[in-house]
């Protein structure tokens, strides 16, 4: 039996009506990382998972160089070196006349095992939960498997609106409430405390089909050129799946990942085959003068066939409030999906996830905030995180409409294979291990392109 296959003993359930410093209400990457980083601060936390482990998350799996210094903190780097996975020392991209780009990672970073990594969700999110159930009980806190948060209640502190803790339910029909002083959304792209926030308290929308990608995934054996256990993770940009992208991810013992994405206002727009992603996927597999040979001797992994939704954090250009969408209020402050913070261009996701969830860790005082978290507190988190995150995810957005257009994207290609600067922009969005303003300058981006 794997690791990851095993079930995990989160320990008591705490007393209805507790009270916490924090309550962290999703137990992925994000949800998993903010209570370990709160927890390792001293505070009392809660973190609550819907799921119980071990159990699946439907993702493209790669873990790029931007989460490496919070996984290395968090304790679950080695346990990822210690398991079977892909170690990623490059991306292959292709567009639709043929061109393929390779953008190598730093050798020193792959020497020194500090590449991205290639993995199953399962196995990666039940080592930052695992992880994250040690740290919170080595320091007081409770965790609950099996919780679903049916309300995330708020009350009215003078003018403001505040969150004050959560109601919910377990697995064998125990209604149960926590109050806290400060409520994370770390639930996803459907998240109950970022619902909250944006629809419920400000009337404000939280999706958008313009900014949400549908995706789908499945699991395959034996493609051909994803041997061994390095290598090339491969985005291609191809007309079958345009304005959208195909993935092939090796990610352990020879099982590949293979997905499409694609904006949901677009898919919306496709007709015939194009219409249902899966179909769509068929048809490359099957159809595709280079894919249908690599996929010959492959065999699809049976009940691996899923779909999911990605909120991306592209600026939005008549946002009513903050970018990319509300995220925080008093009492409450979101994480990744939850704050609509997947890369536009890559798809990535868990790195910006693990950035906000450590912010959250910084920003929240004890002292400050013995009351509760405040409004003010929530601005300077929305504001601080869009300062950081915002270069990047607005330059991703610009490559993300490059791709809508056949002929600026071969355009793209062709400038990528051939100019060392505009193929370090793409590794540091890909691969980057913080965000990195000079590279992401619109200045930047102008000069790599235009001149020669």
């Amino acid at each position: 039996m794997s690791e990851w296959s095993k079930p995990i003993d989160v320990g008591d359930v705490p007393a209805n009506g507790s009270n916490f410093d924090v309550i962290v209400v999703g137990g992925g990457p994000g949800g998993s990382a903010a209570a370990s980083y709160h927890s390792m601060k001293g505070r009392k936390v809660l973190l609550l998972e819907k799921e119980i482990w071990p159990r699946d998350k439907i993702c493209g799996d790669a873990v790029g160089g931007k989460s490496l210094r919070h996984v290395k903190e968090l304790g679950v780097k080695t346990m990822i070196e210690d398991t079977p996975h892909f170690r990623v020392d490059s991306i292959v991209m292709s567009s639709s006349n043929g061109k393929e780009v390779k953008i190598e990672l730093p050798k020193e970073a792959f020497e020194k095992m500090e590449a991205g990594y290639s993995l199953p969700r399962i196995q990666f999110d039940y080592m930052m939960f695992k992880r994250a159930t040690e740290i919170l009980h080595e320091n007081g806190g409770y965790v609950i498997q099996g919780f679903s948060v049916t309300e995330v209640r708020h009350t009215k502190d003078g003018s403001t609106q505040k969150i004050i803790g959560v109601n919910g339910k377990t697995k064998d029909g125990q209604e149960l409430s926590f109050d806290s002083l400060l409520t994370i959304g770390a639930g996803g792209y459907n998240c109950p405390v970022a619902k909250t926030i944006t629809e419920s308290i400000h009337d404000e929308s939280m999706r958008d089909i313009e900014h949400y990608c549908g995706a789908y995934r499945e699991y395959w054996n034996n493609v051909k050129g994803c041997e061994g256990d390095s290598g090339a993770i491969e985005i291609h940009f191809i007309d079958e799946v345009n304005p959208g992208y195909f993935w092939i991810f090796p990610v352990n013992d020879g099982t590949v990942n293979v997905g499409i994405g694609m904006v949901i206002s677009e898919q919306r727009k496709q007709v015939g085959i194009k219409k249902s992603l899966k179909k769509m996927q068929k048809n490359v597999i099957e159809n595709h003068p280079v894919f249908k040979e690599r996929f010959t001797n492959a065999s699809l992994v049976e009940g691996t066939e899923k779909g999911w939704q990605l909120p991306f954090g592209s600026p939005r250009k008549n946002a009513p409030s903050y970018q990319p969408r509300r995220s925080a209020m008093a009492g409450a402050m979101c994480v990744g999906d939850a704050a609509s913070l997947v890369d536009p261009f890559s798809g990535e996701g868990i790195g910006n996830a693990l950035v906000s969830a450590k912010m959250t860790s910084d920003i929240f005082d004890m002292d400050l905030h013995s009351s509760g978290f405040t409004e003010e507190s929530a601005i300077i988190y929305m504001e601080k995180l869009w300062d950081l995150l915002g270069p990047e995810l607005t330059n991703s957005y610009r490559l993300q409409q490059v791709i809508k257009r056949k002929w600026l994207l071969n355009w793209f290609m062709k400038k990528a294979s051939k100019k060392e600067s505009i193929r370090e922009m793409m590794t540091e969005m890909i691969a980057g291990k913080e965000a990195s303003g000079g590279v992401y300058s619109k200045w930047f981006v102008i000069k790599s392109l235009l001149l020669p």
